[in-house]
């Protein structure tokens, strides 16, 4: 058997003495076999520079992703799966890692790359993920799927999901004792799919796979890998699905052929199909050969020579040296002999093959023979691109390294300009206790700001929406953004500031301890570079307990240093902070805290890059100034920064001090002694002591190519392709995009509506059309078939044909569903037939037959069903009922007048015989095209097993629903003839109240305290208010709106809110319910509000967001916003019930529940019948109870809007 072995041809320098034993030797080795094994070059781009997130640091951690596109996994698809730092993706939330390490195959539905006891939380690992539309890596993943799948036609990819987990190591790996660091594995997972199927490659380079265990409950278990389904629920019990084990699907099978077999040509690299439409197994590569590579010897002065390793399965080659660059000359020995103890290896260098292979050279001149093996590395040829373009690529023995350019300052893969101002951006979210509060305040989205002076180390930090309960008491905290200022602080000389060493993708985490009190706060960091707009990105976690600051009180910091120790990948610190509170009475008190911290990045390991670090830096902050600014609720933070020795006499150049005059653009270059030159920054012209933007658009307008927009920037500018356009392999040239559209997905195919025909997408960008059931033609243009004429109802019953469908109704003195049809004799009585039976037997004798005056009998037609109008006999009084008997409201007339009953509820066939009333309690009620369908809830579970239509509207399109639970009654707009109807949700027929002067009506509420209705109309542009009948109409709004969209009460507190759907300036505004104190709620980072729900209880105003796909919440009292969950697809409507938010989907086609505490998704309901969900509302057992001093706001309010329509 050949083994996976990485070959090199290798440079030998023989003796003549020695050139027989050396022809041997080499003849040897040429007859050996090389077999072509997967390196981490092999590997699928990824990183930060690839647009991959990063799963958080740490052991057993998990992260939801949402995907733009279902992947199949055995016989389903799934929405959305899981990734885990155990190396493993599954499609459900996978419990702790207790459940399922050791113990496969698992109870959830899991993919096993590389499954075990994982851990990142040193940095030195991470695991990246990303999803990817880019048509030319879909075409490389289809060549690897082509590849293993010989035999089946070309595979036509429309996303892929990649997972890398880069340099893990084993939890509680320790340190080996050669000092060398632990071991550590990297591999990769890609799920890749087309409109019908999913694939999984996984891949294993040789050079990145250290361990095969990882230590399980104190014992070394082997890793394991496979594809398990989970439990499958079955009627009365579950049962384990399939669980394929990789590679082969066999049990105790050696995982290292992971490594070492393949079934896609290629070792190390295996490929399954693992789910489909019409799935039934899993389905591994074809090609478990490798075409294996025999170099001859020939017989040249300069023979070549393949060093093919012992001839048994090694984790390392037998040698490893350092590489030759082109150009120099070998050194006179470079060999490094192996010992006996296999943890001697030496760790490979991650990276590619060397492009053109070493040649044997032989050379008798030399006394001693020497073979060198060279192990591959990743060079500047291929790479160059991940360098800043204010970067050189610099080749070193054993890799490459980015150095800044002359004028930039950073780590390589980042520079920026000296002397150029720099700013970050993010979010800070998290909790605080404050003082011995059990309340903590919460932290959600706040912005955070900062700006540096960076030629004089002065840096300013602002954080919004800070309440006053907590914003006095982070005062002392300085450095919660002051991290910004050791990235840039002003470098003394020789010594570095942060962004110098570690550039902007690095972690930290700080931990603060107040003394006396002992309370402490953790706060981590994740700077994630710098972002298109030249900003540092940082996203901000804090979590823990503050002593209280009091209101009003000011808080001084006097100037402290901070020692910073540096390692290869590590930076630590920690100091004593002290600081002094000046209380509002006079008093005064001085505190201080312990303040340690440890940073995380990733360097260059290649040169001496970071050997050029001093390993002990100073950093020195003084001026430092603090302020809470209760009027804007903002946090401000203010210091000096320098970062230089520990001890000795501080340089006083101006440069050095800060003190120079610079301009802000501009960077200050010592001279002798005090003198000093100042020099505008790249992308700025002046003088220095005042520098002006150069507009590089205006100045070279070919600057950014062809079929590109330029865009200047501060000292900078952007290229950007135009409409249809996107950047090629090069990342420079804009190359014209060919999609495949899904036009079925896009809405832009030319089938018929979607209540008669069906699009259904075939690859590319083609579609067929066809009719649904009920109708008949070719998919564009449908008919509907009238059932009636082939006769399908009972010979007793009489047919009517609806659009698409049919009903039977049974004859006079039949009873039944019209399908079936059984005498009256035999049939049971309906309730009007007990009714009027009841009453009948009540007030009869044998001597007195007839009901008694004053006696109501209900009259009943020839079904059995109640007429539309009944009639008291006595009085004379007539009204009309629901079928279920139910007197209409308002509908009861004198002796002398009787009502139209038929214009109030309408006569024709019946409504399905499956359609029923919600059962009591909750329910969650929403619209689909036209019918209305409802959801019994417990608690906060969808009981979705009793999902039922509750009312049929046909050949209309229901947008908005409200409910009324004073008359449980259900309203509901409709835009196909526009118009706003309600029903009874106990069974009455629908009535249409509003059916003149709208144009799109879209958004209703219902008021039930006043019992009032609201509605947006986006035709019309304008919101209007009537009572519930429909009379006293008024116009509420008719300005400042374009598209209106959703609308909701809080009768309790007399608000209304709604959404404005303008693309160009989208909105959430509130008013009184009178139209008085109209506000703008929301103008910020919003795009399409669809849907908007209130809390009364938590008072949160929530909105489902189509274009930022988030559901984002605020009090409108406190105005503090908070983010509950994003990467949704296309959201139409929310309601808010207990602790979850449910929220329609048109994409999904789904009901989708969500923690609005957690922000995680809970549950999903899938109509029977897919298509697009549009509005939804709640109905209660009771109408919600307000609190106790709101009684005086409802009087008020009635009266207010009572008075509002008499006038």
């Amino acid at each position: 058997m050949s083994v996976c072995v990485c070959v090199y041809r290798v440079v030998v320098m023989a003796s003549c003495a020695r050139t027989v034993w050396l022809g041997l030797k080499l003849l040897f080795i040429a007859a050996s076999v090389s077999v072509k094994c997967a390196s981490r070059s092999d590997l699928f781009d990824y990183g930060v520079q690839s647009g991959d997130r990063t799963l958080q640091s740490g052991s057993d951690q998990t992260q939801t992703v949402y995907l733009d596109r279902a992947v199949f996994f055995f016989d389903q698809n799934f929405e959305k799966v899981y990734v885990n730092t155990n190396g493993f993706v599954s499609v459900a939330n996978p419990p702790a890692q207790s459940e399922y390490l050791g113990k496969m195959p698992a109870t959830f539905g899991i993919i096993a790359a590389f499954l075990g006891d994982l851990d990142t939380s040193d940095g030195g690992g991470k695991v990246y993920y990303r999803q990817s539309t880019n048509p030319e890596l879909l075409q490389r993943i289809g060549d690897q799927i082509n590849q293993a799948f010989p035999e089946e036609s070309k595979i036509k990819l429309t996303h892929v999901f990649l997972v890398t987990w880069e340099n893990v190591a084993a939890q509680g790996a320790p340190d080996r004792g050669d000092g060398s660091h632990k071991q550590r594995n990297t591999f990769q997972l890609v799920l890749a799919s087309t409109e019908f199927t999913t694939h999984a490659i996984l891949l294993y380079p040789k050079d990145g796979m250290l361990y095969f265990s990882s230590p399980v409950e104190g014992e070394s278990q082997t890793i394991e890998a496979g594809f398990s389904q989970g439990q499958i629920e079955g009627w009365l019990w579950s049962r384990q699905g399939p669980y394929y084990r990789i590679p082969t699907n066999v049990e105790n099978t050696d995982v290292r052929e992971l490594v070492e077999q393949t079934n896609s040509g290629k070792r190390g690299v295996w490929v399954y199909k693992i789910g489909s439409s019409s799935f039934t197994d899993i389905i591994p590569g074809h090609v478990t050969i490798v075409k294996e590579d025999v170099f001859p010897l020939e017989a040249t002065e300069n023979a070549e020579a393949i060093y093919s390793g012992r001839g048994e399965f090694t984790e390392d080659p037998l040698y490893v040296v350092e590489k030759i660059p082109p150009g120099r000359s070998p050194p006179e020995s470079i060999l490094l002999p192996r010992g006996n103890n296999p943890h001697d290896a030496y760790p490979l260098p991650r990276g590619p093959r060397p492009v053109n292979p070493q040649v044997v050279v032989l050379d008798e001149q030399d006394e001693a023979i020497n073979v060198n093996v060279f192990s591959y590395f990743e060079s500047c040829a291929s790479n160059r691109h991940k360098c800043s373009s204010f970067a050189d690529c610099r080749d070193y023995d054993t890799g490459y390294c980015c150095h800044c350019k002359p004028g930039f300052y950073g780590n390589g893969k980042e520079c920026v300009a000296e002397g150029k101002p720099q700013r970050m951006n993010g979010k800070v979210n998290g909790r605080i206790y404050v003082g011995r509060s059990g309340s903590p305040v919460e932290f959600s989205n706040n912005d955070l700001h900062s700006y540096v002076v960076a030629n004089d180390g002065r840096a300013y930090v602002a954080i919004s929406s800070i309440p006053a309960s907590v914003g006095h008491s982070l005062q002392p905290l300085a450095s919660l953004g002051g991290v910004i200022g050791w990235a840039f602080a002003l470098e003394q000389p020789e010594y570095m500031n942060g962004f110098s060493i570690v550039g902007g993708v690095f972690t930290r985490q700080a931990e603060v301890t107040f003394q006396p009190g002992g309370e402490k706060l953790t706060i981590n960091q994740e700077f994630k570079g710098i972002d298109e707009h030249d900003h540092l990105v940082v996203s901000t976690r804090l979590e823990g307990r503050i002593p209280e600051v009091s209101p009003g009180a000011t808080v001084q910091i006097d100037p402290y240093v901070e020692i910073y120790q540096y390692t290869s990948n590590l930076i630590t610190s920690s100091s004593t902070r002290e600081y002094t509170v000046s209380d509002p009475d006079g008093s005064v008190r001085t505190l201080n805290y312990l303040w340690r911290q440890q940073i995380t990045f990733q360097s260059c390991p290649h040169g001496d890059s970071i050997h050029s670090v001093p390993p002990s830096q100073q950093l020195s902050v003084d001026q430092v100034f603090v302020m809470y600014d209760s009027a804007n609720q903002l946090i401000r933070y203010a210091m000096s920064n320098k970062v230089g020795p520990i001890s000795g006499t501080p340089e006083q150049n101006p440069c050095y001090t800060g003190r120079h005059g610079c301009d802000t653009n501009a960077a200050c270059n010592p001279g002798p002694g005090n003198q000093f030159t100042c020099q505008c920054a790249s992308g700025f012209t002046g003088n220095g002591r005042t520098c002006y933007d150069i507009d590089e658009c205006v100045e070279d307008s070919g600057i950014c190519g062809a079929h590109t927009i330029c865009n200047n920037h501060p000292g900078t500018f952007r290229c950007e392709c135009i409409d249809g356009f996107q950047y090629g392999a090069d990342g420079r040239t804009c190359v014209q995009v060919h999609h495949d559209l899904n036009h079925c997905h896009r809405g832009t195919h030319d089938c018929d509506i979607a209540e008669r025909a069906r699009c259904s997408y075939t690859g590319g960008s083609t579609y067929t059309c066809s009719c649904l059931n009920g109708f008949t033609g070719d998919g564009r243009v449908c008919h509907d078939i009238d059932e009636c004429q082939t006769s399908r109802c009972h010979r007793d019953a009489v047919c009517h044909n609806t659009h698409g469908s049919f009903i039977c109704r049974c004859n006079v003195g039949f009873d039944g569903d019209g399908i079936s049809c059984t005498a009256d004799s035999v049939r049971e009585k309906t309730k009007c037939e007990q009714d009027r039976e009841t009453a009948l037997a009540a007030t009869s004798t044998f001597f007195r037959p007839r009901p008694t005056v004053g006696q109501f009998i209900p009259t009943c037609d020839h079904n059995g069903e109640y007429t539309p109008m009944q009639c008291h006999d006595s009085t004379g009084q007539c009204w009309c009922v629901y079928p279920t008997g139910q007197e209409i409201a308002g509908t009861r007339t004198g002796p002398d007048s009787r009502p139209t009953c038929t214009d109030i509820v309408p006569v024709g066939p019946t409504t399905r015989p499956d359609v029923r009333p919600p059962p009591s309690g909750a329910n969650l009620i929403f619209a689909q095209n036209g019918k209305i369908d409802h959801i019994p809830l417990d608690g906060s579970s969808m009981k979705k097993e009793e999902a039922k239509t509750m009312l049929h509207v046909p050949d209309k399109v229901v947008i908005a629903v409200a409910y009324d639970c004073v008359d449980k009654m259900v309203y509901w707009t409709d835009i196909t003839q526009p118009s706003i109807s309600r029903a009874s949700i106990e069974g009455g027929q629908p009535t249409a109240i509003i059916t003149k002067d709208l144009g799109s009506p879209e958004g209703i509420a219902i008021d039930h305290l006043s019992r009032n209705m609201y509605w947006t109309d986006s035709g019309l542009d304008r919101i209007e208010v009537s009572t519930l009948d429909g009379k006293h109409r008024r116009m509420l709004f008719d300005t400042d709106l374009l598209n209106p969209r959703a609308i909701i009460a809080d009768p309790v507190n007399g608000r209304l809110y709604w959404s404005d759907w303008n693309r160009d300036s989208p909105k959430i505004e509130m008013s009184n319910m009178d139209g008085t104190d109209r506000t703008v709620l929301v103008s910020d980072d919003i795009e399409l509000p669809n849907g908007l729900s209130f809390d009364q209880y938590t008072r949160q105003l929530c909105w489902a967001d189509a274009g930022t796909r988030k559901v984002e919440c605020i009090n409108p009292y406190t105005r503090l916003r908070r983010k509950v969950v994003e990467g949704l697809q296309y959201p139409f409507d929310i309601v808010s019930y207990g602790r979850n938010l449910y929220y329609t989907d048109w994409r999904r086609q789904a009901v989708v529940s969500v923690d609005h505490v957690t922000g995680k998704e809970v549950d999903e309901f899938l109509p029977q019948k897919r298509s697009r969900l549009y509005g939804m509302t709640t109905s209660y057992p009771q109408c919600p109870q307000g609190l106790a001093f709101s009684v005086f706001i409802k009087q008020t309010l009635i009266f207010k809007v009572s008075y509002f329509f008499r006038h």
